[in-house]
């Protein structure tokens, strides 16, 4: 860019499943190539106030990448050091006329880019649902692009780091120390740092003055022959002198929780004997003239001042001994500790993670099977491998046999399947983080489709007698089909086989058994993680593994793809082998899911429902669709199941 900017990131990224199962497509907004939008704040149009500055947009093959510089408000240069220093690593874009295809989002035009607030996701997602206007058939969406960190400021200019330990080096450190030895004598150094701000010169001036106070008490002394006492002294002051020696007690009080024979430490001066403050509490007041009285009858002041602590209880509110810090006093009501100023804890995602399975396969079956338009369907099948069916040769005076053909039919009909939720709408309005709704929208889809694709491969996995089980009956399972469309192959191993030698064996089947397959096109294998690991680390006798890329064990398999489905770990089913009941793990499925078809009417497809209830101030949301759905060709899929010990030892 021939341009300054002030940073560069990505706005949006192309061919990534949004939450709401959208994608946005390539090149859907190449045609703003070089346009320049505003930038604004979090996508807030309240003000002009929040607008940052300009971007100029960038398309590109993976997505839209924008080039942005800040304008010269306060605003901008706030969010100018958020980017620099890393607090704010995230942009979205706003966009409207949004045109879908089959596919995904295939066009719409950028309004403007944002900074936002965005969590660890690596993922673009539409956080807010597309919402078509009742007066118009635009579409319009906040598209943001999380997780991103690679914004980067092309011009900043921090601070140097040998400016900052000069300032560091230039604070002053006060110190002053007080020996109480005697009733009569106030003794005071001090060791400035001869630093020139206004509140240092102060402090030494009161000192200088409370040290010419105290040498014009000792030559009055000096003159009547006789020692005055302390309160004598004090009296002697000016009020400004009186201020400044309250000063230096107040320093001695402060360290009154020490040993008399210890040597008091160097501390930094932060309150005087007034500001009465011990913590978040205002404490019981004590009259410094008083104090000072008290310390002719205790010997110090630092006597004086714990004997005034036993007295008043103030000792119960010390540590070990120690007053100090910011404290709670339970002698008075709502006191805070130290802790009421610690900051709130910062969310490091914008909304909360779902901790969920791992669901990279649904797409895959989702988007893998064929849809019908009605819900309501049959497959008819006449059956011409048997013998009576083939062509017969003729001897002539003989009688001609009549070809026999079976048919084979069946239906099926559809299931409602959905996800219910409500919330208290005044639990919705106190919830200011983020949007609630959109947020368990996302949720109640990304789980529907999980248990669509877990009915289809696999089977609902619930008692038959459960309310809530999807029933074969409407959506045949893969695993569970009949064995003409789907068949069972038993891999056998001997009982204490190792995983070398169950993997082994399982890639032979899954090859011996390829001429079974009577699919279409190349099947991809549905397995679990644990299988495929088996798999890879395969070796040979040398100890070179053998598939060293899961590319290469896909090829050996004669397989489009290989896909880990979580759902799968555990699954057993119960058969009878030689007339024992046996469990036979399952290993995985081989299938092409267009060969799989999912009916549904007009008006069954997944559908969105959102009501309020007045009566009880809820929101509820419905999300739900009625399918069905079943193998439709003969041999079109193969089960691949565990025979432990059904082979001999040996």
């Amino acid at each position: 860019m021939g341009k300054k900017f002030d940073f560069c990131g990505w706005a949006t990224r192309a061919n990534v499943k949004c939450a709401d199962g959208r994608t946005i497509l390539k090149d859907a907004f190449a045609d703003q190539d070089g346009m320049k939008v505003p930038l604004v704040w979090n996508h807030q149009h309240d003000g002009v106030e929040n607008v940052l500055g300009h971007a100029l947009l960038q398309a590109r093959p993976e997505g839209m990448y924008a080039y942005c510089e800040f304008n010269d408000s306060d605003n901008a240069r706030a969010a100018k050091e958020a980017v620099r220093h890393g607090d704010v690593g995230s942009l979205s874009i706003w966009a409207n006329r949004l045109k879908e295809s089959a596919n995904g989002v295939a066009h719409g035009v950028i309004r403007e880019v944002s900074l936002v607030l965005a969590g660890a996701n690596p993922e673009a997602r539409i956080e807010s649902f597309m919402e078509h206007s009742g007066m118009s058939d635009e579409i319009e969406a906040m598209i943001y692009t999380t997780g991103y960190t690679g914004l980067s400021l092309s011009h900043a200019d921090p601070e140097d780091e040998d400016d900052k330990k000069a300032k560091k080096a230039k604070k002053a450190k006060k110190a002053t120390q007080y020996e109480d030895d005697t009733e009569d004598d106030i003794d005071e150094e001090d060791d400035l740092d001869g630093d020139t701000d206004e509140s240092e010169t102060q402090d030494e001036e009161k000192k200088k003055m409370s040290n010419k106070s105290l040498s014009h008490a000792e030559e009055e002394e000096q003159k009547n022959g006789k020692e005055k006492t302390i309160k004598e002294i004090v009296d002697s002051m000016t009020e400004e002198q009186k201020n400044a020696m309250y000063a230096l007690v107040g320093a001695a009080v402060d360290s009154a929780g020490e040993d008399e024979d210890e040597d008091e430490e160097e501390e930094e001066m932060k309150h005087n004997l007034f500001d009465n403050e011990m913590g978040g509490v205002i404490a019981h007041s004590i009259d410094v003239r008083d104090l000072l009285s008290d310390g002719e009858r205790y010997g110090t002041v630092k006597k004086a001042w714990l004997a005034h602590c036993e007295e008043t209880g103030e000792d119960e509110l010390m540590h070990d001994g120690e007053r100090y810090g910011i404290m709670t006093n339970p002698n008075v009501p709502g006191s805070l500790g130290v802790e009421a100023l610690f900051p709130d804890a910062k969310n490091i995602y914008t909304t909360p993670e779902f901790v969920k399975r791992d669901n990279g396969w649904v797409d895959s079956v989702i988007n893998g099977v064929s849809r019908s338009p009605f819900s309501r369907f049959k497959t008819t099948f006449a059956d011409i491998t048997e013998d009576e069916a083939r062509a017969r040769g003729y001897i002539k005076g003989d009688f001609k046999k009549d070809e026999v053909i079976s048919l084979l039919q069946r239906e099926i009909t559809p299931q409602t399947i959905f996800k219910k939720q409500r919330f208290d709408r005044d639990d919705l309005n106190d919830i200011t983080d983020f949007e609630v709704l959109a947020w368990v929208k996302a949720e109640m889809r990304m789980m529907l489709d999980e248990e669509i694709a877990r009915a289809i491969l696999v089977g609902d996995g619930r008692l038959t007698s459960s309310r809530e089980h999807i029933k074969e009956e409407h959506v045949k399972s893969i695993y569970h089909e009949d064995d003409f469309y789907a068949n069972k192959v038993r891999v056998d191993v001997r009982n204490g086989a190792t995983e070398d030698e169950i993997a082994k064996a399982t890639i032979r089947a899954i090859i011996k058994a390829r001429k079974d397959y009577k699919g279409s096109g190349n099947p991809a294998f549905y397995t679990t993680a644990e299988v495929l690991t088996n798999m890879l680390l395969l070796e040979d006798s040398t100890g070179r593994v053998i598939y060293d890329t899961e590319e290469k064990l896909r090829t050996a398999l004669r397989v489009s793809k290989i896909v880990e489905v979580e759902v799968m770990e555990g699954l057993t089913r119960t058969t009878t082998v030689g007339g024992a009941s046996v469990n036979l793990p399952l290993i995985g499925i081989v299938v092409n899911l267009m060969d799989y078809r999912v009916g549904a009417d007009k008006g069954g497809a997944v559908s969105m429902f959102e009501d309020f209830d007045i009566d009880y101030n809820q929101q509820k949301l419905l999300i739900e669709t009625r399918i069905s759905g079943m193998l439709i060709k003969p041999h079109s899929a193969m089960v691949f199941e565990l025979g432990k010990g059904l082979v001999a030892e040996g």
